[in-house]
């Protein structure tokens, strides 16, 4: 009966962080947050551990977030804390990655008494520097750095924080709104959190809390003692901003855990694709998880049994002051370097490669990014990013998902929210014929699409695109999906990195690409083969 009380409470606790996420993504001004979904929730113990996590949310800034709070309280004791206190950062080193990523932790008090931490990230529209680009060269370059600090206290803002904050990005209200959004995710969380434990009759989560963990533990460690036993190496090389990019990974399975070691990869990047350990850490821990334990919830006690090391100075392990802007360029591609090791032992489980890099469009103008109002057609000042991804690679057992983001999983934006909060019209969004990889299984489709600016001015692109040299690759035999592509509707041939100017009257073409398929093309079924080329997936 008592592991059934506690069984009962665990499921109850994910719901509370479910609602947690869901409050932030509803008050959200942001559309990446409220469209897109790349956010993260999670409740937290005393000591730093998450016990549980929202399921709305990304990877990158789920697993991240779960090793920043250990920070703030590094900084902020938990005996220093008193109800209505909110901290913040957005240190890529403590935070989640990168400038653009603000979380807030915040003590959680239940009949006076302090009993948990709510943490929440949210990727905001600007934070000013140069912008959503890869062209810095150290992190001072990318936007407004915020330290480990004090938000509110005893309910009370900083406003002098807030005023440093509005004075330092070009979309103020929405930087604001965003920040308030994620105050208030953390206290719906503190009341819903309360209201379970005045239900249940507990005072702490001391006894919850360990149980959670030790089953999460021991049930990671019984999947990873069915796995063979022994070390197997993956490799990706990737375009890279301007030489290509080497990711190395070493995995090792042994008895109780899953080791990682990217040595041998290649060494930071003199521009902002850099990853910070944590970002690697994130997401190299999910792509094992989806492989091994995934039934499993994810807390501190799965996340332990998956330990990942790097060389200082690598790219994916950039130290402070790389510029780790689009952190993500990298990140992303670390589940398929994971896979291409992981197939070598357990054949028939893992995808071909995907697009993996997200196609988001940052788009932005403004005075000195794309032109002054003495030279004629000036941009109205906007900043906007909308989500949108080319195609997964095949399964061993079926077809990619097309125009779908993995491993984020944040959701594509509406076309039509972002003409509503940008100046910007998108004539064509859809599926690109054979962009997938042929195989047994084909890969996901990639999508076109194609943007102007609604008055004709100028318009710029924050290009951050993977892919584009190096395709996707097929697994078993299947065929690499298409690489990305990047032009105008001229047909002149844009960067896919980078910050570059889409010229007045002119059109920005965005070819996504796709993912790999998997197993000989031949053996594909005759009648999957019809049912592609009468849905124009193939030509």
């Amino acid at each position: 009966m008592k592991d059934i009380r506690l069984q009962v409470m665990w499921n109850r606790l994910l719901s509370v962080v479910e609602e947690q996420a869901r409050a932030l993504v509803r008050t959200a001004f942001s559309t990446s947050a409220r469209e897109a979904g790349d956010i993260s929730a999670g409740v937290f113990d005393l000591e730093g551990r998450m016990l549980a996590q929202a399921v709305t949310g990304t990877p990158g800034h789920v697993n991240s977030m779960a090793r920043s709070v250990v920070h703030f309280l590094r900084e902020f004791p938990v005996e220093t804390m008193k109800p209505g206190d909110h901290f913040i950062t957005n240190d890529p080193w403590k935070g989640t990655g990168h400038l653009y990523d603000i979380v807030i932790t915040s003590p959680a008090f239940h009949q006076g008494r302090l009993v948990a931490l709510f943490s929440c990230t949210t990727h905001v529209v600007d934070i000013g520097g140069l912008g959503q680009s890869p062209d810095g060269r150290q992190v001072y370059h990318e936007g407004l750095f915020i330290p480990l600090l004090p938000l509110v206290r005893g309910g009370v803002w900083d406003e002098s924080l807030m005023r440093v904050v509005r004075a330092n990005v070009r979309e103020a209200v929405q930087v604001e709104g965003d920040i308030h959004a994620l105050v208030a995710c953390n206290l719906i969380g503190e009341r819903r959190l309360s209201a379970m434990m005045a239900e249940h009759g507990i005072a702490d989560l001391d006894e919850l809390g360990a149980h959670i963990i030790e089953r999460s533990r021991a049930g990671m460690e019984r999947a990873i003692a069915a796995l063979p036993q022994g070390a197997w190496d993956g490799h990706m090389r990737i375009d890279g901003y301007d030489t290509p990019i080497d990711l190395r990974a070493r995995v090792t399975i042994a008895g109780d855990h899953v080791a990682v070691d990217f040595a041998g990869s290649s060494p930071a990047s003199a521009y902002g694709i850099n990853c910070p350990l944590c970002y690697t850490e994130a997401y190299t821990a999910f792509g094992v998880k989806c492989i091994v334990g995934a039934g499993i919830p994810n807390n501190a006690g799965t996340l332990d049994a998956i330990r990942v090391t790097a060389p200082e100075g690598s790219i994916v392990n950039a130290l402070h002051p790389a510029a780790v802007n689009a952190r993500s360029t990298i990140g992303h591609m670390l589940p398929d370097v994971v896979y291409g090791a992981l197939h070598q032992c357990i054949p028939g489980r893992v995808p071909a490669e995907g697009t993996s890099n997200l196609w988001n469009l940052k788009l932005g103008a403004g005075h000195g990014m794309t032109g002054t109002a003495e030279a004629g057609r000036a941009s109205t000042p906007f900043m906007v990013t909308t989500f949108h991804s080319g195609g997964a690679g095949a399964r061993p057992r079926q077809d990619g998902l097309s125009a779908t983001p993995f491993p984020s999983g944040v959701r594509n934006v509406p076309v039509e929210i972002t003409e509503t909060v940008a100046p910007v019209v998108i004539w064509t969004k859809e599926y690109r014929p054979d962009s997938g990889g042929a195989g047994r299984q084909r890969g996901g489709l990639g999508q076109v699409m194609e943007v102007e600016h609604r008055h004709g001015a100028p318009f710029g692109i924050f290009a951050t695109f993977e892919r584009v040299h190096y395709p996707a690759r097929g697994r078993e035999g299947g065929l690499p999906g298409a690489a990305g592509r990047l032009t105008l509707a001229d047909g002149t041939v844009l960067k896919g990195k980078g910050f570059q100017v889409i010229p007045a009257g002119g059109r920005l073409v965005v070819e996504m690409p796709g993912g790999g398929g998997y197993g000989p093309p031949e053996e594909r079924d005759a009648a999957a083969v019809e049912r592609d080329v009468k849905a124009e997936f193939v030509t």
